[in-house]
């Protein structure tokens, strides 16, 4: 197979949702070292973008700017009601994503410490001198505008927090928490483990969104917080798990 084959191959396989080095290289019958000089090839072509140990599609994703106006009020108001969970002298973790950014901007001259993966959270509050902020090192994926990767897996475990504000791509019925993307997944997991409790940051229309990708279950999550009341599919499991929900 000519190289420019293998690599329409690897871009297909890719499309399909992440791909792994070692994976590849099975399929292809070649070394891991030809099949990361394909993917480096891919990515300086703008096709793919390359995340530890493999890639992920570059075009799957819709520009963070153009899902930042979409449903904007809903998520200012949960931004504010998330806000206001927030006590001065705690700790608090922010996802990445356009819900959670809004909670960023509700942040300004609080008494806290925000660690983030997120560069847009980061942009909103680096010039806000009572906020201490850390943010971990990282691959940086630029559309989406976030820090990913073993570095930042690895940075996240060295931390402790108080709280952990999530974002999601989708809420089933039985409360998963879904993400379209896998790279992300492990970050947002990363956050659930080092911090005491866990809000989850979800418009109404999330409750009807799916993913691809399982990040966690009912038992991880307190808290809710969101801008209607949840579909009475999903009543029942928010019950069961004692989750408190706030409606903004």
């Amino acid at each position: 197979m000519l190289p420019a084959q293998r690599r329409q191959r690897i871009l297909q396989a890719v499309r399909s949702g992440s791909a792994h080095v070692s994976e590849l290289a099975g399929t292809f019958g070649v070394s891991e070292m030809t099949v990361r000089r394909d993917l480096r090839t891919l990515e300086r072509e703008g096709k793919l973008e390359r995340v530890h140990g493999g890639a992920i599609n570059a075009t799957d994703e819709r520009p963070f700017e153009e899902i930042e106006v979409e449903r904007f009020m809903a998520k200012d108001r949960i931004g504010a009601a998330a806000a206001a969970l927030v006590q001065d002298g705690q700790t608090i973790m922010v996802d990445i994503g356009t819900t959670t950014l809004q909670l960023a901007r509700h942040l300004h001259g609080r008494d806290i410490t925000v660690v983030t993966t997120s560069l847009a959270v980061y942009e909103e509050l680096v010039g806000d001198d009572a906020i201490q902020l850390i943010l971990p090192g990282g691959l940086v994926r630029r559309n989406y505008r976030s820090l990913v990767g073993v570095i930042a897996e690895d940075s996240l475990r060295q931390l402790k927090a108080d709280v952990a504000f999530l974002g999601t791509s989708g809420v089933d019925a039985e409360l998963g928490v879904w993400d379209t993307t896998m790279v992300e997944v492990p970050i947002k997991r990363a956050m659930i483990a080092a911090a005491d409790s866990a809000v989850l940051l979800a418009d109404a229309a999330k409750f009807s969104m799916g993913a691809v990708v399982r990040v966690c279950g009912a038992r991880e999550i307190d808290h809710i917080v969101t801008d209607a009341q949840p579909p009475a599919a999903h009543a029942a499991s928010i019950t069961e798990a004692g989750i408190e929900v706030t409606v903004a």
